[in-house]
């Protein structure tokens, strides 16, 4: 499918390329004025795109009217923030092409910023944290470069998608399972380095990591753990390596751009069971998150368990005005008519059990046992789904709503969501997130959905919400979703974050990841011996990166030209 400016399409798959040619398709502003790299000048920048035209191609650099696919297509403009717009686009192919580029950018000063897919909505997607940069768009490097089937990893370029790394699993008729995240079109490296989520036994991907392949600012390439050595039959079988571990310096970094990535996958199971638990009350969110927090640290669940607020799970399948049509936040007597009208609890926590089949019925049986004894109101649902013949389960035979991305395969099916305050034909849903790292306490958790709701409704919303329960903490993702046509809702939802951060930080909470406009905020909560780690992982910019180029800025992190210059400012 060709998109629609002539330009090459950026997905093979038409539904992602459908998906994602509209979520651009209207931006608020049809105007992209050229915005210079900070501290180049015209002169300087036309030669270098000169340069770059000349090592990689016309067809890989753009300016101008097609620099619309590098915006945050959810931007608001009342934030008061500089619109994030880059001055040209370039799409390399390959790493000799990034380190001609990076030739470049270094004699000219001119920053970059580096993304695989630009994927990232909701905390800006491919937009540069620095107004003027070049985006570094990765995503014509789509291969995957090897895979292993015994030891269930495969090794992957920036640009392979969630999608594609499903269909090449499908193709080679791997007995393999590739996590994904809840949206398909989604880069596996990138939301793997921006620590993202799954749902399958690796569905923690930073965690599956195994070997990195980096380019640095200065085009040098350096590989990590075993695949450190020119030949290692161990290069992605462990993160065991010798000396200083560096994985973790190129996650959510701008330290190098990584180029190849080794990941794991789950092996294809003789059976899944899919499991639900809910319970009727607000306040039963505590016992959920003790019950299962002690199932999950004792190893009776040994992969996460995904918790949500039925109000988030109707916005699934309706906007707001198919539930509630009334004035103010959907009331306590409707949403218990919304419990029987979806069949399900106020909260709700839904988890797989992957193996054996004998296992499965095991581990099923010892939670039911458990929450049976804690938590007698809450209902325990199952439904098994095994391979034919004792052998192994094929993904697609797991029927929706158990199946999808349960069992590997990609989808964009939480996108409604982002239209659940659309009023009018032409409202185009979008949203951000408040997303901290919380205990995972059940009274502290309430008392911290208590308050969030509360600034919800106070700004006009309803709670939306959902979390990640990991063994001792959980990712509580706080869903800000608003017409982006509205100027009052996005004003308001601008404040709703700024009041959620607020009261977070008061906790001691911080995000996880961070809107570009959000970065400098949550790095400035980790203020330890005067924000120590900041000046170490700036020490390590200086020497790694002394011109400054790789995306300035990225969480919170900036090079020394401009670390008190009025970009940071910006």
């Amino acid at each position: 499918m060709a998109a629609v400016d002539g330009r090459p399409p950026t997905y093979a798959d038409p539904t992602y390329q459908t998906a994602h040619e509209d979520v651009f398709s209207a931006p608020l502003s049809q105007t992209i004025e050229l915005i210079l790299p900070p501290g180049v000048s015209q002169d300087d920048f036309s030669q270098a795109i000169e340069k770059v035209v000349a090592v990689i191609g016309k067809d890989a650099v753009f300016t101008g009217d097609d620099l619309k696919y590098y915006i945050d297509p959810y931007d608001i403009p009342e934030a008061g923030k500089t619109r994030h717009i880059p001055s040209a686009a370039v799409c390399p192919s390959s790493v000799e092409e990034i380190q001609a580029f990076l030739k470049i950018a270094n004699e000219y000063k001119i920053a970059v910023w580096t993304f695989s897919r630009g994927k990232n909505m909701g905390y800006g997607g491919p937009a540069p944290r620095v107004p003027g940069c070049i985006a570094l768009d990765l995503h014509r490097m789509n291969k995957v470069i090897e895979v292993d089937e015994k030891f269930g990893y495969v090794v992957v370029e920036p640009g392979v998608t969630f999608g594609d790394l499903y269909t090449f699993c499908v193709d080679k008729k791997l007995k393999l399972w590739p996590s994904t995240a809840s949206l398909g079109w989604g880069s596996v490296m990138g939301n793997t380095l921006d620590r993202g989520m799954g749902f399958l036994p690796t569905a923690i991907h930073h965690e599956n990591i195994a070997g990195l392949e980096v380019v640095l600012a200065d085009g040098d390439v350096v590989r990590t753990g075993q695949y450190a050595m020119t030949k290692s039959p161990s290069a992605h079988l462990t993160k065991l390596t010798f000396g200083p571990t560096i994985d973790g310096l190129f996650l959510q970094s701008n330290l190098g751009i990584v180029t190849k990535m080794g990941i794991y996958l789950t092996q294809q199971p003789q059976s899944y069971m899919a499991c639900s638990f809910d319970m009727p009350e607000f306040d039963d969110v505590a016992t959920i998150v003790d019950v299962f927090g002690e199932l999950r640290r004792n190893g009776t669940l040994p992969l996460m368990v995904y918790c949500f607020h039925i109000n988030e799970w109707a916005s699934i399948f309706g906007k707001r005005s198919d539930w509630w049509s009334g004035e103010g936040s959907i009331p306590e007597w409707r949403i218990k008519e919304l419990q029987k009208e979806l069949d399900i609890g106020c909260w709700s926590a839904k988890f797989g059990l992957y193996g054996p089949t004998n296992i499965i019925e095991a581990q099923y049986a010892e939670v039911l046992r458990v929450v049976t004894e804690k938590a007698p109101t809450g209902r325990l649902q199952r439904n098994m789904f095994s391979g034919e013949d004792g052998g192994l389960l094929e993904a697609t035979s797991v029927p929706q709503p158990y199946g999808g991305i349960r069992v590997g395969v990609p989808s964009m099916w939480s996108i409604p969501m982002v239209n659940f305050y659309n009023k009018r034909e032409d409202s185009i849903g979008a949203h951000g997130a408040y997303s901290p790292i919380v205990p995972l306490d059940g009274k502290v958790l309430l008392d911290w959905v208590k308050a969030a709701r509360k600034i919800f409704e106070t700004h006009g919303f309803d709670l939306l919400c959902d979390f990640f329960l990991q063994e001792r903490c959980a990712v509580f993702v706080c869903m800000l979703c608003f017409d982006k046509t509205s100027e009052e809702q996005r004003v308001n939802v601008d404040r709703l974050f700024h009041d959620l951060f607020k009261e977070g930080s008061s906790r001691g909470f911080a995000k996880y990841r961070a809107h570009i406009n959000h970065m400098d905020e949550n790095a400035d909560l980790f203020d330890f011996n005067d924000h120590a780690y900041r000046r170490f992982v700036e020490t390590i910019k200086d020497s790694l990166d002394p011109n400054g180029i790789l995306s300035p800025g990225k969480m919170g992190i900036w090079p020394k030209r401009l670390r008190d210059t009025g970009a940071r400012a910006v």
